[in-house]
């Protein structure tokens, strides 16, 4: 089986976006793959944070990938700071990767904004971190969005890159497993923003852990037009909220979004928000319970991010002591 790794910060509780977009595509890749799923906690402090929280939110991300489906037994799952391989083999990226490609990522320049010389160099070498976590694997596959694409690019060339300057084929090629646009989820206020975790207002998202009366009201309050729905996906193109509530309730349901018109065309918003809203319940109910369970149990959610790092560090630390070999470092004896 080709190995697979994927990563997701613990920023707070998952949103349905998250969800959508990301955690539930880890769900089917255990099946056949040697999935390796990473709770990013070191990409977490390159931006401001709470360091009084980082541990409970790291919990709780850990809770909420098992509630829904990342099951411990049949992949690895743990936290990045505890394998102590992501941090050796990022420094020698550091040292591999060169400064005009890193000039060239465009989400530092989209989060560190227009004060770019007052971002942590952390921020700025976040890539190269990214490629350590998935070369210590020797990891083949990574699922990606469009936004992550061109830093899975910078992975193959800082790969391709140690393998030129030291003589070897080591660092194997990685290949991105693009998610599907119809699980991009955005905001409920703005259809033109994705639904995030950052956003000063929480009626522009559903989280995981809204309870079913608030998932209910936030789809009723969330932002649409006066028109009915179409019969055709055409009739989206100027509607981005629209758009936005037909596509929640395709992901949720695995059906097309031209097939949710089709069934619903003509309808008004009023009718077609309670049909989502009861999708969504539907769906979202048992997850949210499992997640209540893990998290009123945290030392069997700490076990099981124990085993699961024991068992990525007995993956990795061959691996990252070769390349550290490679490099001509004294070995420790």
């Amino acid at each position: 089986m080709q190995r697979v790794f994927s990563g997701i910060q613990p920023s707070g509780i998952p949103t349905l976006g998250n969800y959508l977009g990301a955690i539930r595509n880890w769900v089917p890749m255990m099946a056949d793959h040697d999935c390796i799923y990473c709770v990013v906690d070191l990409h977490a402090i390159t931006q401001p944070f709470d360091p009084k929280t980082l541990a409970t939110q790291t919990r709780e991300m850990a809770a909420a990938l098992i509630a829904c489906g990342v099951d411990p037994d049949r992949c690895t799952l743990f936290v990045q700071s505890h394998v102590h391989a992501h941090t050796r083999l990022a420094w020698i990226f550091n040292c591999v990767a060169r400064i005009g490609w890193l000039n060239r990522m465009t989400q530092f320049k989209d989060k560190a904004g227009k004060d770019r010389e007052n971002a942590g160099a952390g921020l700025y070498v976040y890539p190269n971190l990214m490629a350590a976590d998935i070369h210590a694997y020797h990891a083949t596959r990574v699922p990606v969005g469009e936004d992550q694409k061109q830093h899975l690019e910078l992975a193959n060339d800082i790969g391709e890159k140690f393998n030129h300057d030291y003589g070897v084929d080591f660092f194997p090629h990685i290949e991105p497993m693009i998610q599907g646009v119809a699980a991009r989820v955005m905001s409920l206020r703005d259809g033109t923003k994705k639904m995030s975790k950052s956003d000063p207002s929480d009626q522009s998202r559903i989280n995981l852990t809204d309870d079913s009366d608030t998932v209910a009201l936030k789809i009723r309050r969330a932002k649409t037009d006066a028109e009915p729905l179409p019969s055709e996906m055409a009739g989206l193109d100027a509607r981005p909220e629209a758009r936005n509530l037909v596509g929640m309730l395709a992901a949720i349901t695995g059906q097309a979004p031209a097939d949710v018109l089709r069934e619903h065309a003509g309808q008004g918003f009023g009718t077609f928000k309670n049909t989502l809203a009861d999708a969504l319940v539907a769906h979202l109910s048992p997850i949210q319970s499992e997640m209540q369970r893990l998290l009123a149990d945290p030392a069997a959610v700490d076990a099981a991010l124990r085993k699961g790092a024991d068992r990525a560090a007995a993956i990795a630390e061959p691996i990252v002591t070769k390349a550290e070999e490679l490099v001509g470092f004294l070995p420790r004896r």
